[in-house]
This record gives structure tokens, C-alpha cells and sequence, in this order.
């Protein structure tokens, strides 16, 4: 049982790191689901504050996802519609990744940038709406990114900690 915990809890640690890019994934809950996991596990011994702290962080990550984009658009004059299309524009550079990489800054931008277009008719105020959209898309999610692969370090930390309990025929 601590076996499949183990692979369930890294599944979700993978798919947290995921999450963190997907807007439609809330990556840090998912990998602090897989920090519970571990901690379910009868080789591992509890320790709720390092879950509650951890809880907390996924939580507070999670909530600034939504604070931090729509701070950015209002600070350089954007709309909604600004933050609507920085999304849009992020789901198609994952399905259609035709600038590789570099789609993933890119199309955001630009559905920011058309986003605001349809919103306003000044193309300058515009721009700026859309950079601060996208600016604040890329903090959380960069903000998002850090957290998840932190709780990545520390699932394996405390799996090589455990190892020995973890996978007793290893030994």
C-alpha cells in the first residue's frame, strides 16, 4: 500500500509541476496533495505542522495566482479581457506549439494584446495593458513554478530519508 501512495503521490507531484504552467490545472494543491500521500504512508511518520505549513503555501500560492495577473493589468490600465486573452493565448501555445518554446511567451502576449485590442480602441494604452497582463501572468506563474518543484525537492528529500522503510527488500 505505501508502494502505490508513493507512485500516486509522485504521479500528482508531476502533474502539480504541470499545473503550475496550465491554467487550468491549480498546480500547487495538486503537488501538496502529493506531499499528503507520503505522509499517509506507514513508513513515513506523520508530522502535520510540516502539512499545515506546506497546506498553507499551496494555498496562499493558489489564491495569488488570481490576485497577482489581475494587479499587473490594473496597475498598466488593462481589463478583463486583457487577462482573458493572455489565457486563451496560453492554451494555444500548448496545443499548437508552432514557435516551440518561445510560444509560451509569446501567445499569451498576444492574446493579451487582442484581448485589450477588442476592449479599447487606443493601440498604445492597449500594449501597455496587454504587457501588464502579461507580466503578471508570468509572475504567477513563475511564482506558481517555484512552489511546486520545491515540493518536488522536498517529496524526494523525505523519500530518501525513508528509504530504507519505504523499500524494505531494497536493503
Amino acid at each position: 500500500m505505501d508502494i502505490l501512495l508513493l507512485v500516486i503521490g509522485f504521479i500528482l507531484m508531476l502533474v502539480g509541476i504541470l499545473g503550475s504552467i496550465l491554467p487550468v490545472l491549480p498546480g500547487p494543491p495538486i503537488s501538496w496533495a502529493g506531499l499528503l500521500l507520503l505522509y499517509l504512508t506507514k513508513a513515513v511518520p506523520d508530522d502535520w505542522w510540516f502539512l499545515g505549513i506546506t497546506g498553507a503555501v499551496a494555498l496562499i500560492v493558489f489564491a495569488m495566482d488570481y490576485i497577482i495577473p489581475a494587479m499587473g493589468t490594473r496597475k498598466f490600465g488593462g481589463s478583463r479581457a486583457g487577462m482573458i486573452g493572455t489565457t486563451i493565448g496560453l492554451i494555444v501555445a500548448i496545443f499548437f506549439p508552432i514557435l516551440g518554446i518561445f510560444g509560451i511567451v509569446i501567445w499569451p502576449f498576444v492574446g493579451a494584446l487582442i484581448g485589450e485590442l477588442t476592449n479599447k480602441a487606443d493601440q498604445k494604452t492597449a500594449v501597455k495593458a496587454a504587457f501588464g497582463s502579461f507580466i503578471g501572468f508570468l509572475t504567477g506563474t513563475f511564482l506558481k513554478f517555484v512552489v511546486t518543484i520545491i515540493f518536488l525537492g522536498l517529496f524526494i528529500s523525505t523519500v530518501w530519508d525513508y528509504k530504507a522503510a519505504l523499500f524494505p527488500y531494497f536493503d
